[in-house]
C-alpha cells in the first residue's frame, strides 16, 4: 500500500506521523523498550498531544531480533502472529551509552540512536545488514481506509529481494507490490495460495513480518531503496534474521517457525490422478493403473480427485456408489498392486451433504456475527466452512477421515482453504476473522496432518494447496492451478523457488499443467521437470494425464525419468533428511546454493536438487536451453549425469536436448549415492548402492550419507582421492554390496566391507 505521492507529498487524506526522536530507552536484561516521538521534543509543551510509538526489541531465538511497534496498546484485541514453536529465551546482551543502546543476540545486533533523528541499525558483526531511518517507521491515519503502521528497511545498491511465499511473478521481487493475503488465483497472476510474510535478500539476511493478518509489501516500489511493509491497525511486529548465507538464514527461520518432518520414501515416487472433471469410476482407475503396469511405467500413488464423492455433496466423505460400489474391496485390490491411495478433500460441506445439518446443529461451522451459519455458493452450492478453532468440530472432521483411513486410504490431498471470509463472520474461539483468513489454512492442514501422524505414524503426508508461514510443518505442498504451456511451467518454477526460499523443504506441481490439454512437447518437458522435483504428480482438470493419450514417446519419457528418480533416491532421501534437520530445502534456488556467485542472483529457470545436482528444465519446443554452471572461469568441471559430458563452470552454456535428456549436471567435487532399484522409490538404500564420484580434486575428500526407510541415518562416510587412487570409507553404519564409479567406470561390487580402495 502506497501512502506517499512521490518523495515529498502524501496521498490525499493521509496524515503520516514518523518516528523522529528516541525520547527514552528502558534497558532490561532481555529487552530494550524505546519511546519514539513523532516530532522532536524541544520543550515540555512538545510532549502534549500527537502520537508516540513504543518499540520493544527482544530476541525469540539466537540470531533473530524481534521488533514490536505499538501506537495504542489496549484499544484492539491481541493480535494473532506467525506460529513460532521454536521460540526460546536465548542469551542476549544489552548495553547502553549516552548516545546509543544496543541489543545483541548471537551474531546479530540492533543499535538504537538516542535523541533526535530516528535510527535502528541491524548489524551482523561489523557488517550493516539494513536500517530503519528517516521516515521509515510511521503511524498513518487515512480516513475510511483506517490507521496503519508501516516500516521501511533499507536496500543496498544491487541488493535483491526473494521469497514472500509462493509467488509466480518475477523471481526477484524488487519493484513489486505484494499483498500478503491467500487467494485462489491460479499461477498466472500476482495472487498466491501460500502467502508467507518473509523475504530474504542477496545481502544475506531475512525479514519475517510477524503478523497473521494481511500485510502489504512495497518492495522498492514506493521508495526504491527500501522494502516497506504495512499493516492496518495500531501495531506492527517483525523479526530480522541473521545469515550470513541464505542457508543460514533458512536454518534460523525454520528453527523458529518449525521444520518439516521427513515425508515417507514412497511419496517421492510418481503420483497419478483421475484428474478433476473427467468421467471416471473404479473401472477407469483400474484401467489406468493396469495400463501403466503393462507399459512398465512405475507408479507409487494413485489419487482419486473430487468426484470420488457424489456431485453437490462435497464433502460428505462417502464414496459415490454409482462408480465405486465396493470401495473397501477396491482399495484392497489397489494395495495388492503395491500402490498407496490418496483422496481429495476440502474443508467445506455443501448444503446437500448429509453432514451439513449435523454441522449446523452442533455449531461446527464458521458463523455469521448474528449467530447463524455462514454459507456461500462459491464452489459447492450453499456450502459451509468447518471451524477448526472449535475442538469438537476438528474432532468431528477428523473422525470422518479416520474412517477413510481405516477403509484403506493412505493420505489426503487437502485442497482449497483460501476462500475464507474475513468480514461479517465469527469463530468459535473469538479469533479476529481478518487475521484468521491466512491462518485458516494452517489450522486445516494441521488437523489433517496430526490425524495422519496418529494413524499412519511416519507415513503421514498431505498434498496441500494453501498454507501460511510455518506451514512447512505439514508437508507437502503443490503449486495449484497452472496452464498447459511453457509459460505456466516457468511461472510454476518461480513459485516453487519463492516458496522454498521461505523455509518450505518440499514442493510439487501438476505435471503437464492443470488447465487445458498439454501439447506433446509441453507434456514431455514437464515430465522431466516434474520427476526432477521434490514430489511428482500427473494431474489435470478436464483431461486424463496418462501419457499414452498424448503420444507414445511420452511413455518413454515418463519411464526413463521415473526410473532415474528411483535410482537417485539414496541421494534424494538423504538430502530430504538433511532438510528436516536444517530447514535447507531439497529443491533450492541457485542463489541459495551459490550466494557468492553474482551470476546466480537472478536465475529462475534452473535450480539445485540438493547441493550436488543442477537441473535446468527445457522450456522450448525445439529443446534448446540456456543455463549457467557456477564457478570461477576455468575452475571446476561439471558432469552431465546421463551422458558423462564435461562442461566448465563459471560460464553460460547452450544445448539442445531430445525428450530423453535435459541439462542435469553433477557439481565438481560431489558424491551422489546411486541406487540399484528402478521400479520403486522405497527400497533398501544400503544394498547395492554405487557412490558416483564427480571431479574430485587430487587430495580432496567428499562426504556421503545414506538414510534408511525408517528415516534414520543408515551409513555415513567419505571418499578421498590420491592421484588415481580412490578410497571410500563407511565411518558410521554399514553398506552392503556397494561400489564406486568415476567417469562412468565402476569398481567391483563389494560385500559387507566398510572400506574400498580402487584405482580409476
Amino acid at each position: 500500500m502506497k501512502f506517499t505521492d512521490g518523495q515529498w507529498m502524501l496521498q490525499p487524506g493521509v496524515a503520516a506521523h514518523y518516528a523522529a526522536e528516541v525520547y527514552a530507552v528502558e534497558a532490561h536484561a532481555d529487552r530494550l523498550v524505546v519511546l519514539a516521538t513523532t516530532r522532536p521534543i524541544k520543550h515540555r509543551g512538545d510532549t502534549l498531544q500527537g502520537p508516540t510509538l513504543t518499540v520493544t526489541l527482544t530476541s525469540p531465538s539466537s540470531g533473530v531480533v524481534r521488533v514490536s511497534v505499538e501506537h495504542y496498546s489496549a484499544s484492539q484485541p491481541p493480535r494473532l502472529h506467525v506460529p513460532m514453536p521454536g521460540a526460546d529465551h536465548p542469551t542476549v546482551q544489552v548495553t547502553q551509552s549516552d548516545t546509543h543502546a544496543t541489543l545483541t543476540t548471537g551474531p546479530l545486533s540492533v543499535e538504537v540512536k538516542k535523541g533526535e533523528g530516528w535510527s535502528l541499525v541491524f548489524r551482523e558483526g561489523g557488517r550493516v545488514l539494513t536500517k530503519s531511518d528517516w521516515r521509515s517507521l510511521g503511524y498513518v491515519q487515512w480516513g475510511t481506509k483506517g490507521n496503519h503502521v508501516h516500516e521501511q528497511l533499507t536496500l543496498a545498491v544491487g541488493e535483491n529481494v526473494y521469497g514472500l511465499g509462493e509467488r509466480f511473478t518475477p523471481w526477484v521481487k524488487n519493484g513489486q507490490i505484494v499483498e500478503n493475503s491467500n487467494r485462489d488465483g491460479g499461477t498466472a497472476c500476482e495472487q498466491a495460495y501460500k502467502s508467507v510474510p518473509f523475504y530474504m535478500t542477496s545481502k544475506g539476511y531475512g525479514v519475517l513480518v510477524n503478523e497473521a493478518g494481511p500485510v502489504s509489501f512495497e518492495v522498492g516500489s514506493e521508495k526504491v531503496a527500501r522494502v516497506q511493509f504495512s499493516r492496518e491497525g495500531e501495531s506492527l511486529d517483525y523479526c530480522v534474521i541473521a545469515g550470513p548465507t541464505p542457508k543460514e538464514v533458512t536454518r534460523r527461520l525454520t528453527a523458529l517457525t518449525g521444520r518439516s518432518p521427513l515425508p515417507p520414501a514412497w511419496s517421492f515416487g510418481l503420483w497419478l490422478t483421475t484428474s478433476f472433471t473427467t468421467q471416471y469410476d473404479e473401472a477407469t482407475a483400474t484401467h489406468f493403473i493396469d495400463e501403466m503396469a503393462r507399459r512398465e511405467l512405475p507408479l507409487s500413488v494413485f489419487h482419486f480427485d473430487c468426484f470420488w464423492m457424489r456431485e453437490f455433496q462435497w464433502c460428505d466423505f462417502e464414496w459415490d456408489p454409482r462408480g465405486f460400489p465396493e470401495p473397501e474391496a477396491m482399495l484392497k485390490r489397489l494395495h495388492a498392486k503395491g500402490l498407496k491411495i490418496s483422496l481429495w478433500i476440502n474443508p467445506y460441506v455443501a448444503q446437500r451433504s448429509p453432514l451439513f445439518a449435523e454441522g449446523v446443529k452442533h455449531g461446527y461451522f464458521i458463523k455469521r456475527t448474528n449467530g447463524l451459519t455462514f454459507q456461500t455458493d462459491q464452489w459447492q452450492p450453499g456450502m459451509a466452512i468447518v471451524d477448526f478453532t472449535n475442538p469438537a468440530a476438528k474432532a468431528w472432521y477428523q473422525g470422518h477421515l479416520r474412517r477413510l483411513l481405516a477403509m484403506g486410504a493412505d493420505c489426503f490431498k487437502t485442497d482449497f482453504g483460501e476462500r475464507i471470509p474475513s468480514e461479517g463472520v465469527a469463530y468459535f474461539d473469538g479469533s479476529d476473522p481478518v487475521e484468521m483468513h491466512n491462518l485458516y489454512a494452517l489450522h486445516y492442514n494441521q488437523a489433517v496432518f496430526e490425524l495422519l501422524e496418529e494413524v499412519q505414524g511416519k507415513d503421514a503426508i498431505v498434498f496441500a494447496r494453501s498454507t501460511y508461514a510455518s506451514g512447512q510443518r505439514f508437508p507437502v505442498h503443490w503449486g495449484g492451478d497452472c496452464w498447459s504451456n511453457f509459460e505456466s511451467m516457468a511461472e510454476s518454477l518461480r513459485g516453487g523457488l519463492s516458496l522454498t526460499s521461505c523455509g518450505f523443504a518440499f514442493w510439487s506441481h501438476d505435471i503437464g499443467g492443470f488447465e487445458g490439454n498439454p501439447p506433446p512437447a509441453v507434456y514431455k518437458r514437464w515430465i522431466q521437470f516434474g520427476l526432477m522435483s521434490s514430489h511428482s504428480r500427473l494431474h489435470g482438470s478436464s483431461f486424463y494425464r496418462v501419457p499414452w493419450l498424448v503420444d507414445e514417446e511420452s511413455c518413454d519419457v515418463l519411464r526413463v525419468f521415473t526410473r532415474l528418480k528411483h535410482q537417485l533416491m539414496p541421494y534424494l532421501y538423504a538430502t530430504a533428511h538433511e532438510a528436516t534437520e536444517t530447514g535447507v530445502p531439497l529443491m533450492r534456488s541457485m542463489m541459495m546454493e551459490y550466494p557468492q556467485d553474482p551470476a546466480c542472483a537472478p536465475l529462475d529457470r534452473q535450480y539445485q536438487l540438493g547441493e550436488s545436482l543442477l537441473v535446468a528444465p527445457v522450456f522450448t519446443e525445439d529443446g534448446e536451453v540456456d543455463f549457467y554452471l557456477p564457478g570461477s572461469e576455468g575452475s571446476g568441471t561439471w558432469t552431465h549425469l546421463l551422458s558423462g559430458e564435461k562442461k566448465p563452470g563459471g560460464r553460460w552454456h547452450r544445448e539442445r536436448h531430445d525428450f530423453l535428456s535435459m541439462p542435469l549436471y553433477a557439481a565438481p567435487g560431489s558424491v551422489i549415492a546411486w541406487g540399484v532399484e528402478t521400479e520403486k522409490p522405497d527400497y533398501d538404500y544400503t544394498r547395492g548402492t554405487v557412490l558416483r564420484v564427480f571431479e574430485l580434486a587430487d587430495g580432496a575428500s567428499a562426504a556421503f550419507t545414506v538414510v534408511g526407510l525408517d528415516g534414520n541415518v543408515a551409513a555415513r562416510g567419505t571418499v578421498r582421492r590420491n592421484g588415481s587412487q580412490y578410497a571410500a570409507q563407511v565411518t558410521e553404519g554399514a553398506l552392503r554390496d556397494w561400489g564406486l564409479e568415476v567417469d562412468g567406470r565402476r569398481s567391483a561390487v563389494l560385500g559387507e566391507g566398510r572400506e574400498l580402495r580402487w584405482s580409476a
